[in-house]
């Protein structure tokens, strides 16, 4: 396979990037912990709680000639952000080659909101700082490993230009990104590292340690049952050596029966109590900032009901899919979750259910059950179709405690037009 014939000139970058899925994400240090121990080369670097009580013992077990202060938090473009009321005024990174300006710059992020692109206003609780070490990099590239629905296998995404946003990239200069799709059953061949590796543009010196690193972040990928692995930047420092020098590591839950060890570091502490509850009752709930709530069956259906909202004018304000095997409990709690009462954005909810293996009266049950708990007066557009749809329908009418409140439709169309009109069109439609 030539590099040309792999070029992504009119590939969908984008959605191959964001699957909808119940995904597990690690913080920063956590990531290059698992690299580490996996033999791929990273930084050395510690990691400061808002618990530590010695910072100046902590410290002094670490001599680096420079020192790059990260605060650990999920969402991306901390280099950007800001913290609120921050003493400092700095921003979620920090480099300095002063010992007591890294500890001062600890403390002002331990137990501070940052505020990203990707956080919203309120931002997110720093309660982890990684103090790393700086290495001299003479060249930065992009490096990602990832499943590729398309294809159901495993595919390299490669671009010489690193720290940048890839999407971006992708859109305005799709002739730099280069995709090689792997036999998940082969793995992938020395021969392939190299031409990645030399896609990437290293000094001739560096593209055998290059190789080496791709190799061994690939075994990574399929021994932790990875979805994506992302090195950016993935650089070449002086010596000619290769440092994944910031890495973020995505799992699917589904893994998690066979890697226990690395679920066990998820702690729920960036997660909203909805997807702490939707986690608990195995719903894939994923939050958005619109203002029409949704509870659907099947992703599909799931996806084809949010850019249906969207051509409508209106904004969705979250990812919630029952499954196709729901029982009456699972389709209460994901009601209570879009019809919570603490959600005051939320002004309109369309439950938009395709019944095969799911029966409508099991939604039915399960959404009576729910109003009984709840004291909502947020309006219902509900759409039900297939297995048991008219009895369904008999109980929700003679249901008395939902009355005024649910407005029955048949077509899809119509209650996407009437769940936004109720929303009084959607809320951010710049989302």
């Amino acid at each position: 396979m030539s590099l040309t014939s792999t070029l992504l000139k009119n590939y969908p970058f984008r959605n191959l990037i964001k699957i909808q899925s119940r995904q597990l994400n690690l913080q920063e240090y956590q990531s290059k912990e698992l690299l580490r121990s996996n033999g791929c080369v990273v930084q050395n670097f510690f990691v400061c709680g808002k618990e530590e009580k010695d910072l100046d013992k902590l410290f002094d077990k670490y001599d680096y000639q420079e020192y790059v202060v990260k605060a650990q938090i999920l969402a991306g473009g901390r280099g950007k952000g800001r913290f609120i009321n921050s003493q400092l005024k700095q921003s979620g990174v920090f480099i300095t080659t002063s010992q007591e300006q890294a500890k001062f710059s600890t403390l002002d992020m331990l137990g501070r909101r940052l505020v990203t692109n990707q956080t919203g206003s309120d931002g997110v609780l720093v309660n982890q700082v990684m103090i790393a070490e700086s290495v001299p990099i003479k060249r930065e590239a992009y490096l990602s490993i990832l499943m590729d629905p398309s294809t159901s296998g495993p595919v390299v995404v490669a671009c010489h230009l690193g720290g940048v946003d890839i999407e971006k990239v992708a859109e305005r200069n799709p002739e730099l990104i280069l995709k090689l799709p792997i036999c998940i059953n082969k793995g992938i061949t020395g021969e392939q590292c190299e031409q990645v590796a030399e896609w990437l543009c290293f000094d001739d010196e560096a593209v055998p340690y290059a190789a080496k690193q791709i190799h061994k972040l690939y075994e990574f990928f399929i021994k932790v049952d990875a979805s994506q692995i992302e090195i950016n930047p993935f650089a070449q420092i002086e010596d000619g050596r290769i440092y994944c020098i910031d890495a973020k590591l995505i799992f699917d839950d589904n893994a998690a029966f066979r890697q226990k060890n690395i679920f066990e570091l998820d702690t729920n502490e960036e997660m909203s109590q909805n997807e702490i509850l939707a986690k608990r009752f195995g719903l894939s709930y994923i939050p958005m900032d619109g203002n029409i709530a949704c509870m659907v069956n099947g992703a599909g259906l799931a996806m084809a009901t949010m850019d249906i909202i969207k051509l409508h004018g209106g904004v969705p304000a979250n990812f919630l899919d029952v499954g196709g095997s729901a029982t009456v409990e699972q389709v209460s709690n994901a009601f209570k979750i879009v019809a919570s009462s603490n959600d005051q954005k939320i002004k309109a909810i369309f439950v938009n259910i395709f019944a095969g293996i799911l029966r409508c009266d099991i939604i039915a049950e399960g959404v009576i059950a729910a109003c009984n708990e709840l004291e909502s007066n947020i309006p219902v557009v509900l759409r039900l179709k297939g297995t048991n749809v008219d009895k369904a329908k008999l109980m929700l009418k003679n249901a008395s405690q939902l009355k005024g409140k649910f407005e029955f439709y048949e077509s899809f169309e119509d209650a996407a037009k009437r769940v936004v009109e109720l929303a009084g069109g959607g809320g951010n439609n710049e989302q």
